[in-house]
């Protein structure tokens, strides 16, 4: 039970992260690599806080979607002026300075050893050191996310993300100025990363810098495209996919001396059959 317990912590996360990303991706049209460097923005943002200066859980998260937001604008000013490959390239440029101050800020991030004891969050003064309290405080933070990103899509805010994402240049003729489009939608997703990154810090209790490599903004994508672009509901479908099918795998008999390896080769053919045959994702409405 606490296995299950323990896959529906990451399930939950990973669909914060995915949902988020959606916004991005797939009602904006919008490649961005850079939202591991937000989840880890959010998570060390919220490490640093419980442990250094002995701040709860809710204030360090909250702590966490404003720095996260803060460095969001700052980069979104220089995203927005760009399209498409330029724009996911200087994303990406910007996930491998987050990752290289993590790694490198040794005083502040300690660098490869990572932060270790990073308390569990309190409701009401009650620690939630049981697993499935905190599984029920990250479904609760899912749903907030999930019916906010649900709000968002449905209002004349996201009929203008879809209309950027299917020909920006016609938003424009009608007098809508893009670019404050673009930068607003990348602000709100980064918070919702953050927060993402502050459940799966205190979740954990140890990070470093290898949990929000550039491999993570990979894995974010193939949730969001796998799950279905442009649907919310394909978000937190990839992030089931992505975090359950490597599990499921490991109860496949293949010999011990090449498990590990033989897992990654179907993994990485499932991943390709699905692009191949399904490109648009499980529930997604248009293909990249």
């Amino acid at each position: 039970m606490e296995y299950l317990i323990h896959l529906g912590i990451l399930i939950s996360i990973f669909a914060i992260l995915g949902v988020s990303l959606n916004l991005v991706v797939g009602f904006a049209g919008l490649l961005s690599a850079a939202h591991a460097a937000f989840f880890g923005i959010g998570a060390y943002t919220t490490a640093l806080l419980m442990t250094v200066s002995d701040w709860g859980f809710f204030s360090a998260m909250f702590a966490g979607i404003i720095v996260s937001a803060g460095s969001a604008f700052l980069i979104g000013l220089v995203l927005s002026r760009f399209d498409d490959d330029l724009y996911a390239l200087v994303s990406l440029g910007f996930a491998v300075i987050v990752f290289s101050v993590f790694l490198n800020w040794q005083d502040v991030t300690r660098g490869p050893l990572g932060i270790p004891g990073i308390p569990r969050p309190e409701v009401f003064g009650v620690p939630l050191f049981e697993n499935f309290a905190f599984l029920m405080l990250a479904v609760l933070i899912l749903g907030v996310i999930y019916a906010l990103a649900q709000f968002m899509v449905r209002s004349s805010f996201g009929r203008a993300l879809r209309a950027l994402r299917d020909d920006e240049n016609a938003l424009a003729v009608f007098g809508y100025r893009t670019v404050y489009f673009k930068l607003l939608v990348f602000v709100i997703a980064s918070t919702m990363a953050a927060a993402g990154g502050s459940l799966f810090a205190s979740y954990i209790t140890f990070i470093d810098p290898s949990s929000f490599a550039l491999m993570e903004s990979v894995t974010m994508l193939a949730i969001v495209i796998l799950g279905g672009l442009a649907d919310n509901r394909g978000a937190v479908l990839g992030a089931l996919f992505i975090i359950l099918l490597p599990e499921v795998l490991r109860f496949v008999g293949f010999p011990s001396d090449i498990a590990a390896q033989m897992r990654q080769v179907v993994y990485g053919l499932l991943l390709i059959g699905l692009m191949l045959y399904r490109p648009q994702g499980f529930l997604g409405k248009y293909r990249m």
